[in-house]
């Protein structure tokens, strides 16, 4: 019987660690997703061009490209992201990848116009090399009644 209440005792406690641990992570996605947003706006390629990772893809309502596309596209302005109003976030680990959904209207110039959108944008992070990195970014286009479900 005794060893029954140790085993649950051990038992929860690494329950309680291991969600302190995913708490704690799922944080860090959160900052580093809110941190990718501000260089987007600050145009900070470099900031950028570590965070993605050298396969990751970008998905828009005008394509799909690779990370020296989508650093390219910011660098120039093609497409400025210059605010982007987070509404709401989600982050689910898997192993030790973070799946990440924002509910944002974004502030974009293109073209020379200002243009606010409501999106859900999916992110896909990997821990690679003891850091974080973008593996894929898509913008889906949503009524600004959805919501995201934790």
């Amino acid at each position: 019987m005794k060893a029954i209440i140790i085993g649950l005792c051990i038992l929860s406690m690494s329950a309680l660690g291991a969600f302190a641990q995913n708490s704690t992570t799922e944080q860090e996605i959160k900052e580093l997703s809110k941190n990718k947003w501000q260089w987007m706006a600050d145009k900070n390629v470099d900031k950028l061009a570590d965070l993605f990772q050298d396969q990751a893809k970008f998905v828009h309502m005008s394509g799909t490209w690779n990370k020296d596309r989508e650093l390219e596209i910011i660098k120039t302005g093609s497409i400025w992201y210059k605010k982007a109003d987070v509404h709401d976030v989600a982050v689910e680990m898997i192993d030790d990848v973070a799946l990440l959904w924002n509910r944002i209207t974004l502030t974009a110039e293109v073209r020379g116009n200002d243009v606010a959108t409501e999106f859900t944008v999916t992110e896909v992070y990997k821990k690679q090399g003891g850091e974080w990195k973008l593996l894929a970014l898509t913008f889906s286009s949503v009524r600004d009644t959805h919501e995201i479900e934790h």
